[in-house]
């Protein structure tokens, strides 16, 4: 990774800035993570939750070779109670996201073949069908309509669930328990009951499928249990974050249609030219804060120097993707939404090994969301004037709690 010679003088620490969780409207970029980029490439963070300080990594070159560095360890945080956004922290064996290699290439491989680029092409055609029933009742219905409760909620929800295997008369409950889980308000008990429901339900769903040779998640869970691969505690742990996975792409989708509907210009090109959309999504994607502060620390297990700072082993580090994003290093003028910005190298999906498993499932829903609606409803609107938009509060994954259109 970038690190300077350690023939230069450490600098002293910088100060520990609290950084406390703001509720921010429309795509405002958080003014603390602002002014931390400012201060330095390297700053130290306290969080409203769980102990101490963590060091704080915000340009991109530095973002990218820490994700990459096995000298920083996502295991490690177990095993502490790490300075952190969330009220609850109770991680649980198997998940992708605090696993380190090997583990962590055993655990995903048991999943991998749901989420590969060919079994999204054969998944299109089906997404395509379900969200098409959806919109087909929005216009049936005529405006005004709730794009979130109409379709940018259904509509992830249903195909994860589909990808997972989830029958449908369980959708709405397991549905349920991923809104309470990711959110911030109820504090810990209330989540800890959202997360029992659901991993006990994960639980038996694993089990009751060890001889399926289905090809959904929770069958190819339960193959791999069966096989003696992974353990039964692995894939639950593995299967609850791909479960939550489609409320990103709910709120995602609606911090884009936000930005398009507010941007005249930039929602006619995108309108009008469905060979651009591609590259106009990448730089929405890059450019929406899609979540509140930070997300998963890692634990550095040696001493690192870094821009004139040395990394302690012990301490805690995390990474801002969104700080990254809008780096001007690395995305030149990169507060003015481009959509002819080329290259776009952005990490919207994360980087590294803890890339997102998901991804190529999320790019798939949020193309055939913004493409349909743009082209089924004409002159897509909002309905009400964009300071009157309700967002999000007291949640970890930003968005609009609902967005009114008319058409």
């Amino acid at each position: 990774m970038t690190e300077e010679t350690t023939t230069l003088a450490e600098q002293a620490p910088p100060p520990v800035r609290s950084w406390p969780a703001l509720d921010l409207a429309g795509a405002e970029f958080d003014p603390v993570l602002a002014d931390l980029m400012r201060e330095g490439p390297l700053t130290r963070i306290r969080l409203p939750h769980g102990e101490g300080w963590a060091w704080l990594a915000t340009r991109y070159e530095d973002v990218k070779a820490l994700t990459n560095d096995p000298r920083f360890s996502r295991a490690e945080v177990t095993n502490r109670q790490v300075t952190r956004l969330a009220p609850h922290f109770k991680p649980r064996p198997g998940s992708l996201a605090f696993a380190d290699q090997p583990d962590h290439n055993r655990l995903r491989k048991a999943v991998a073949g749901a989420f590969t680029a060919g079994a999204m092409k054969r998944l299109r055609p089906r997404a395509q069908e379900m969200l098409d029933v959806l919109v087909e009742r929005v216009v049936r219905e005529g405006p005004p309509a709730d794009l979130v409760e109409r379709v940018l909620e259904p509509f992830p929800i249903s195909l994860v669930s589909e990808v997972m295997g989830v029958p449908a008369a369980d959708r709405q409950r397991v549905h349920a328990w991923t809104r309470q889980i990711i959110s911030t308000s109820g504090g810990a008990e209330a989540a800890e009951e959202a997360k029992n429901g659901m991993y006990g339900w994960i639980t038996e769903t694993i089990r009751a499928r060890a001889h399926s040779s289905g090809d959904d998640v929770y069958s190819l869970l339960g193959a791999a249990v069966h096989r003696g691969d992974i353990s039964e505690t692995e894939a639950v742990g593995l299967a609850g974050p791909l479960q939550i996975g489609g409320e990103a792409v709910t709120h995602n989708c609606g911090q884009m249609l936000y930005l398009l509907l507010t941007r005249p210009e930039l929602l006619e090109r995108v309108r009008h030219q469905p060979e651009a959309r591609a590259a106009a999504l990448d730089e929405l994607l890059r450019y929406i804060p899609h979540r509140t502060s930070v997300g998963l620390a890692r634990i550095a297990l040696e001493d690192v120097d870094l821009r004139g700072h040395r990394i302690r082993a012990g301490d805690a580090v995390y990474v801002s993707y969104l700080a990254a994003n809008r780096d001007p290093d690395a995305f030149p003028d990169p507060e003015r939404i481009d959509p002819d910005r080329d290259p776009n190298p952005h990490l919207a999906f994360g980087n590294g090994p803890h890339y997102c498993t998901g991804a190529l499932l999320a790019r798939l829903q949020t193309e055939l969301l913004v493409g349909t609606l743009l082209d089924r409803l004409p002159r897509l609107r909002l309905a009400v004037p964009a300071d009157q938009v309700v967002w999000r509060r007291k949640t970890m994954i930003r968005g609009p709690q609902t967005l009114p259109v008319t058409w």
